[in-house]
């Protein structure tokens, strides 16, 4: 939008307040809001701020920001009661008015810049999946004399709120709740609220339904949308979700395992290259129609896979879901409709407008910027240095179930890390691909590193409420 469109709406929707957001370096949201009679003055000179007060942002040589708003993000918020149009903001250095290093959005546009720049492609295309829970409680208690939680839901006879009796016996147990229907699918008005609120914001959606868990669990699918588009999109989806749960009594959660041995909630994401509008991925007669340019994308996401997981899996609860047996995938490799391939290469789609690749392994704790920035300069590296994955061993491609094999063939496989630290010690030692044409920065992935190790410090120090169990009597 150029600043005359954006008075128009100020103008239609009778807007009275402007609300500037942005994200810390994990994906925190902040916000500022200002009289809209400001809006000239805040495009000239921004808004200043303290980047000190902000975990993860303050560069080593300034801690004076100022944000600068995207008129190209600005929508009407649909919570607030006063007229409010919402915009995302760069997070800036006050003097060059130039995106942080260590501003996510920034990163982005850095890596859609690299892009074109390699003359590789001049864009690439995004299908997130939104995998969360709907729980009908959150009690969560951490403290220095007790620790525990506890989650319900209408939906599973086994988890029922206390007050809940279930009088029309709706609530379900001893089945999957993957496309389970009416009545028993009891938050489907809940997901066609978010939906239209997410179309409202020109983000047009491919479907929805209730995913396998039967505590709540929920899926919203994007169509195919160009990558700045959809990241900044992705932002207020997950704002929509959150709000609309709330409005309806509910309580949303990304989290990847939040229940013991139940499904856990992933972000996968769907990718493909274009270039003047071919898809680069395309190409009849190779595995899977598969071009030499997606083989190469993949080899060089699986050949990083191992670091690419400190952005796209970056919570000590990221590994309680990545375990064997489970959908989620703990191997690296591809294949064709293979769901414990960290990349899948969708059956159903064999068009040359449709051709892409699926990587299954990241999850809703990662910061959208940063993780599909990764994930892209990983697949460039690999076009760049012609990484066949054919030709390296343990990639693939493989089509069956590598659960099934033998311990022996298993252990032929390149395995995911096990943990945040392990994850983050591979971050370490493997970031050069994403230093390519300053994208990413040795500042950012230190301060990463150190925030990130924050976290897995606070989680280990803390004792366990299942070590009361196997301890507390010894």
């Amino acid at each position: 939008m150029t600043l005359e469109e954006v008075k128009k709406l100020i103008s239609e929707k009778n807007i009275k307040s402007i609300d500037l957001k942005y994200p810390d370096l994990v994906c925190n949201w902040y916000h500022i809001s200002f009289p809209v009679r400001r809006l000239d003055y805040v495009m000239q000179q921004g808004i200043p701020f303290d980047g000190s007060s902000i975990p993860g942002l303050k560069s080593v040589e300034s801690g004076d920001m100022i944000l600068i708003p995207d008129l190209n993000t600005a929508i009407v918020d649909p919570f607030l009661e006063t007229p409010t149009l919402r915009m995302l903001c760069y997070v800036c250095d006050a003097d060059s008015r130039i995106g942080t290093k260590k501003d996510p959005r920034s990163v982005a546009k850095r890596a859609q810049e690299y892009l074109e720049s390699t003359g590789i492609a001049d864009k690439s295309c995004w299908i997130p999946e939104f995998e969360f829970y709907l729980f009908n409680e959150a009690i969560i208690n951490n403290g220095r004399f007790s620790a525990g939680y506890s989650f319900t839901s209408t939906e599973n006879k086994e988890d029922l709120p206390g007050s809940y009796k279930d009088i029309d016996g709706t609530a379900v147990a001893n089945r999957k709740g993957y496309h389970i229907d009416i009545p028993f699918d009891k938050y489907v008005h809940v997901r066609e609220q978010m939906v239209q609120l997410i179309e409202d914001i020109g983000c047009p959606v491919r479907y929805h339904h209730h995913e396998v868990g039967l505590s709540g669990q929920q899926e919203i699918e994007t169509e195919m949308i160009d990558f700045e588009d959809i990241s900044d999109k992705m932002m207020y989806i997950k704002d929509i979700i959150h709000n609309c749960a709330l409005e309806n009594d509910l309580t949303a959660t990304f989290m990847p395992k939040p229940l013991y041995d139940e499904p856990g909630n992933g972000m996968h994401f769907h990718i493909q290259l274009r270039k003047k509008g071919k898809n680069l991925f395309y190409q009849k007669g190779g595995y899977a129609d598969l071009s030499e340019e997606a083989l190469f994308f993949i080899g060089g996401i699986l050949k990083h896979g191992r670091s690419l997981t400190a952005f796209t899996n970056p919570s000590t609860n990221s590994y309680k879901r990545l375990l064997p047996g489970f959908e989620a995938p703990v191997k690296l490799f591809f294949g064709l409709a293979n769901r414990s391939a960290t990349i899948r290469i969708p059956k159903y789609a064999t068009s040359p407008e449709t051709k892409r690749i699926e990587f299954r392994t990241s999850d809703g704790t990662c910061n959208y910027y940063l993780a599909m920035s990764a994930l892209l300069m990983a697949g460039l590296d690999g076009i760049k240095n012609r990484i066949m994955p054919t030709r390296e061993n343990g990639y693939g491609p493989y089509d069956d179930n590598v659960f099934s094999w033998s311990e022996e063939q298993q252990s032929k496989l390149h395995a995911i890390p096990t943990s945040l630290e392990e994850a983050l010690q591979a971050l370490e030692d493997d970031h050069q691909y994403l230093i390519a044409g300053d994208v990413f920065n040795e500042e950012l992935i230190s301060s990463w590193i150190t925030e990130k190790t924050k976290e897995v410090l606070a989680v280990r120090n803390r004792p366990h409420p299942f070590e009361m169990n196997l301890y507390y009597n010894i």
